[in-house]
């Protein structure tokens, strides 16, 4: 099992003729047992073909093509037209986007948001690399090219999500290293709206009877930390979850930004000390540093009985 995606998961990706796209495409074709990627749409394309994909205007065309629903969407087009991508992904019936692009205006995010929540629809992103379930598939950018993502990337017991794309291939090599492979990993994004937090993927994670344990990395600034301990608490979870703390020397710098739109530290409340704390008193171990991971992750499913 994984969650969010498997073998069988059709997508699109939106602006697929762009630079990037048609490099993510190729990666996310090669990957593994192959992603099926049934269309890409991108305005006035129509006709043309990416590595074998075929390009449409608009995304009621690739339904159309396809000829049934499809599941999920990765959107790479630019920041002043992502909104009225992903609304026209949602209008269709799409119910996961994972949404590429990184400096979209905070109102178009939460619109987005809104309008997925209404739907039933879930986003990851933006400015995120996608997911990936190891030797299976992956949906966008994360890992990079099929033969590098396969070096980072195993099968096995812990999921992992982390705000940072370069960080989530970074946790998962080192599992990967130690023998621990991933259930599934997921880049949520780092800016300060996004789509899908720590808690809102976790019942998930829990349901999914593949993964063990949990390992998250995550950053100064937010409030994400807080709502995963408050829903490991109130909902006992059954997972071990190792988390590692980027940017505690933040602390000493009130109201700076570090790394991503959604690590600036506006209170106490934020720091990187005071969240630790918050989950530690959830049971969440923190790592000083991401090599010690593997170690406190194998102690952990050890206490467990795993």
């Amino acid at each position: 099992m994984s969650i969010l995606i498997d073998s069988e998961t059709t997508f699109i990706v939106q602006g697929i003729t762009g630079r990037e796209a048609v490099n993510l495409t190729r990666e996310c074709l090669d990957y593994g047992t192959g992603a099926k990627i049934v269309a890409g749409v991108t305005p006035g394309r129509r006709g043309r073909e990416v590595h074998g994909v075929p390009v449409f205007d608009t995304v009621a065309q690739a339904v159309e093509h396809h000829g049934g629903p499809i599941e999920g969407s990765v959107v790479t087009v630019p920041p002043a037209f992502t909104k009225d991508a992903v609304f026209e992904a949602l209008e269709h019936g799409v119910e996961l986007v994972v949404i590429v692009t990184e400096r979209i205006p905070r109102r178009d995010v939460a619109e987005m948001v809104e309008l997925a929540s209404e739907r039933g629809a879930r986003i990851i992103g933006p400015n995120c690399l996608g997911m990936i379930v190891p030797d299976v598939i992956k949906m966008g950018g994360i890992g990079g090219p099929a033969r590098d993502a396969g070096k980072s990337y195993a099968p096995g017991p812990v999921g992992v999500i982390s705000r940072s794309g370069g960080m989530t291939t970074e946790m998962s090599s080192t599992l990967t290293a130690a023998g621990l492979g991933q259930s599934t990993a997921v880049s949520i994004g780092g800016d300060a709206i996004i789509g899908s937090s720590y808690a809102e993927l976790m019942p998930l994670f829990e349901a999914d009877s593949d993964t063990q344990a949990i390992v998250i990395y995550t950053e100064p600034g937010g409030r994400m930390e807080a709502e995963l301990a408050k829903w490991v608490t109130e909902h006992d979870s059954r997972l071990p979850i190792v988390a590692f703390m980027a940017g505690r020397f933040m602390d000493e710098m009130p109201g700076m930004s570090f790394g991503h739109a959604g690590t600036i530290v506006e209170g106490i409340q934020d720091t990187a000390s005071e969240k630790i704390a918050r989950l530690a008193e959830a049971g969440i171990v923190v790592a000083e540093e991401i090599s010690q991971i593997p170690a406190i992750v194998r102690e952990r499913l050890s206490a467990a009985g795993v």
